[in-house]
């Protein structure tokens, strides 16, 4: 019996302990986590006897009461707007712990329990793992939704705060229990566990909210806030960069604690994690890009003090601003005070090295700019760029952009070669200040040297440049003015460059750069005219232009050529006396022809010729000295022919070894017309003068009441002058309002000018004074004084047609390469042209139709 009654204590103890029935959900019912699979605890330890079968049940009875007291109840979390909601929240969120349920939980949490230390090794039995589940159920079932729907609310301007605060009261609801009733049970060894709740709270959270827009509001949030603190919004100045905060302006004192505020609210509901540390990583990185792009754009003056003010701003404004919002990140994490207030000196410097890359990157942006602005005091930008380029990473990704650059703004068909040049200069001056070694210069120098020697018109333009006025600030746009007035700095060049790979005696020699390209020549000095007249590989090129431009000037009315002789003079310094002893020939031409004129003009010839006698000056020139020049042949008025006769003849008084030839082309002519109502003076070149003299009748024709008429037809065969350029004569003459079309083909005199002639000629379409201008520009263009290189390689080439003619009839149909090769075998003294200019001739004469190109070949036309 006693046995019996044993048995039947042991199941249904008299005990209060004992007298709770057992509820379904114990843990020998089993629970599952959220979403996770069902289990079953077991027992930890076979029951041998009553003891233990009463432990077990007192264990179960104690288990179901702490979980019944922190099991959170099927409803939502709403956020509190006032104390009255708060009250009502506590009352309907928060329990009151009986003095039974606090038992139950320290029997199940404590330690020093039996049916703990029976279950020590059972992770099943664990209650703060159970509240775990049990909170992840109610937060993705209640109020993950809740935070989706605020987020996802666009009309809504403050998002982010509402959240903030729904996590908050979440957190606060969730973590009361824990804190006021199951930590005080928890001995210090196993605090680990509350810890391991934490940390996974945070990752449910930081998870769940992971694929939101909640990253998105926080940048702008952060944007936003770190604007006015950092003074990115200019109607709120930052104050002295020691000052503190009781020194800054209202506004930014508040907007910087009310950021503190956020961030700390942000890593105190678990989403201060490594996204937060990331969207403040790149709000902070674009704040600063902001920063140096609003602040810093075209200030480019020198000395450059912008590397100091923005060193200055990160130190002072930037690093304590992503200090303050870190610690807050950093608040609950378990580090040392000092990594928490503090930042080391690596972090400083490496966010200053960050401002110089932005503000390098800006300047690189502005490169082209700077660049085409030289003259105009934008060193200071390149002084800042210096400060970017220090790695080899970063000067090849400056010579790299801005190639890119240039190819697009610069090296276009739409842009001048002047204009080209021009840019090219400032590209010079601006890298020799940038990378006085010129490794940057030599790498990007390459594609515009490129571009510049394929444009026909470059040789001329530099030549031209060193010819031109230094002091004329009005000069035409075409003129490299800035070309002469750097000649004139000149004092010392070598005369050579290219001396030599290495300068033995050379005691400061250092080798190349490391980021020297294969091709990459040294220069000792950044000279401008020694750079572009490099362009060619042969300096014969700008040798022979400088010829012609220099012929052309000096067969000007002008009596004074004191700059073309410096200009000489200091070019013989560059390129040594012989190559330009053409040139220096020409000059003395012109001097000694001044001489000989003015005793011409002293012997019996000139001098005895009848009255009234007409002025007649010649520049008498070296014909084997000077460049190829107009020929061009026409009939000239007797009268001028009976002086040049004369003129001859004293000539060859003088010097009787050589014999004149004149070049009728190249004269100048004062004319003065005598028409009924007026005089005109002109002076014009002589094909002009021609073709006005052939509209006087001769003196023994009777007087005729109609004024003077010729056909075109007339004058062609009269004047055995070419069509086109008794055209242009004619034109001439129209606009000067001395001939008018009477009919196709037929000019007449304008004796008289009546008031209808006046404005017809004013209100012809084109003014008549324009149509003058223009026909005397492109007499000009077409009777040029001395021929330029083309054509004179042209006209040198017709020389050898009969022998391309012949080979090609004789032996069938040949490439330019093999025409070449048998010309300087054929031909006596050589062929002087290289493949090149034969194809360029053998093209003007495929527009004649006399060759035509098939398959590389050149053959006759039958």
């Amino acid at each position: 019996m006693a046995t019996r009654r044993a048995v039947l204590r042991a199941v249904f103890p008299s005990s209060t302990k004992a007298t709770i029935p057992t509820p379904s959900a114990t843990p020998l019912l089993g629970s599952a986590p959220f979403g996770g699979a069902s289990f079953v605890f077991s027992d930890p330890s076979p029951l041998d006897g009553g003891d233990r079968a009463s432990e077990r049940i007192r264990w179960e009875r104690a288990w179901h009461s702490a979980t019944s007291f922190l099991s959170l109840r099927d409803a939502a979390i709403h956020p509190v707007n006032g104390e009255d909601d708060f009250e009502s929240l506590q009352k309907r969120w928060i329990k009151t712990c009986s003095a039974e349920v606090s038992s139950s939980i320290a029997y199940v949490v404590s330690e020093r329990s039996e049916g703990r230390q029976l279950r020590a090794s059972n992770r099943e039995d664990n209650l703060i793992d159970w509240y775990t589940q049990e909170l992840g159920r109610h937060y993705i079932q209640y109020q993950l939704p809740q935070a989706l729907k605020i987020l996802s609310d666009d009309s809504n301007s403050d998002q982010l705060a509402e959240v903030l605060q729904l996590l908050r009261i979440s957190q606060a609801v969730y973590f009361h229990p824990l804190k006021q009733y199951v930590l005080s049970n928890i001995s210090e060894t196993d605090r680990y566990e509350f810890t391991k709740f934490q940390d996974g709270y945070d990752a449910m959270i930081a998870m769940s909210l992971s694929q939101s827009s909640f990253a998105k509001h926080l940048a702008q949030v952060l944007k936003r806030q770190g604007s006015v603190v950092l003074g990115l919004e200019r109607d709120v100045p930052l104050q002295d960069e020691n000052s503190m905060d009781v020194d800054q302006p209202s506004l930014i004192r508040e907007t910087r604690n009310e950021t503190l505020h956020i961030m700390k609210c942000v890593d105190h509901v678990g989403l201060g994690g490594a996204q937060a540390q990331r969207i403040l990583a790149e709000v902070m990185s674009e704040l600063l890009t902001t920063h140096v792009n609003s602040t810093f754009a075209g200030q480019w003056t020198s000395p450059s003090t912008i590397p100091a003010q923005l060193d200055s701003w990160v130190e002072n404004h930037f690093a304590r601003f992503a200090v303050e919002v870190l610690a807050c990140l950093r608040k609950n994490r378990k580090l040392e005070a000092d990594q928490v207030s503090e930042i080391t000196t690596t972090d400083l410097e490496n966010w200053k090295k960050r401002a110089i890359g932005d503000l390098g990157a800006l300047r690189l942006r502005e490169l082209f700019d700077i660049v085409v602005e030289w003259d105009n005091n934008s060193r200071g930008a390149i002084e800042d760029l210096k400060k970017y380029i220090t790695t080899t990473a970063a000067r090849l990704h400056l010579t790299t952009s801005f190639s890119t650059v240039i190819s697009h703004r610069l090296l276009q068909p739409g842009a001048s070669t002047a204009e080209i040049l021009q840019v090219y200069i400032c590209i010079i001056r601006a890298f020799a200040v940038l990378d006085p070694k010129g490794v940057l210069l030599d790498r990007l120098a390459r594609p515009i040297r490129r571009y510049l020697r394929d444009r026909d018109d470059t040789a001329k333009i530099i030549v031209g440049g060193l010819l031109a006025d230094a002091t004329d600030e009005s000069g035409s746009a075409d003129v490299l003015v800035e070309l002469a007035v750097e000649l004139n700095k000149v004092t010392e060049i070598a005369g050579d460059d290219d001396a030599g790979e290495l300068d033995w005696d050379d005691m400061n020699w250092v080798p190349d750069p490391v980021d020297a390209g294969p091709e990459y020549k040294k220069s000792k000095s950044h000279d401008v005219i020694g750079t572009l007249i490099s362009l060619f590989d042969t300096k014969d090129i700008f040798v022979k232009e400088f010829q012609i431009i220099l012929g052309e000037r000096l067969l000007k009315p002008e009596h004074n050529f004191d700059k073309e002789t410096r200009v000489l003079e200091l070019l013989k310094l560059r390129f040594g006396d012989t190559p330009l002893q053409a040139c220096e020939v020409m000059l003395k031409d012109i001097m000694e022809s001044r001489r000989t004129d003015v005793l011409i003009q002293k012997r019996d010839t000139i001098t005895t010729l009848p009255s009234p006698k007409p002025d007649i000056h010649a520049k008498i020139l070296s014909r084997l000295f000077w460049p190829s020049l107009n020929a061009d042949t026409f009939s000239i008025p007797p009268e001028v022919e009976f002086l040049q006769e004369k003129y001859s003849a004293a000539f060859g008084a003088i010097k009787p070894t050589r014999k004149l030839t004149w070049l009728q082309a190249l004269g100048l002519v004062t004319v003065e017309l005598h028409l009924q109502d007026r005089i005109i003076h002109e002076e014009v070149q002589t094909w002009q003068a021609s073709v006005i003299y052939a509209f006087q009748d001769p003196p023994e024709t009777p007087p005729s009441s109609t004024p003077a008429s010729r056909t075109i037809d007339a004058l062609t065969t009269t004047l055995s002058m070419e069509r086109p350029l008794l055209l242009t004569a004619l034109t001439f003459w129209v606009g000067k309002l001395v001939l008018r079309e009477i009919s196709p083909g037929t000019y007449q005199v304008l004796e008289t000018l009546n008031p209808s002639d006046l404005q017809s000629s004013t209100a012809s379409g084109a003014n008549q004074a324009t149509i003058a201008q223009a026909a005397a520009a492109s007499a000009a263009a077409g009777t040029a004084a001395v021929k330029n290189a083309e054509d004179a390689v042209n006209e040198k080439m017709e020389e050898f047609w009969p022998f391309v003619v012949a080979m090609l009839t004789n032996q069938g149909a040949m490439p330019a390469g093999k025409i070449v090769m048998m010309l300087k075998m054929v031909v006596t003294g050589g062929f002087p042209y290289g493949v090149e200019e034969m194809k360029e001739f053998l093209r003007g004469r495929i527009e004649d139709g006399r060759v035509e190109l098939v398959g590389g070949a050149y053959r006759v036309v039958r």
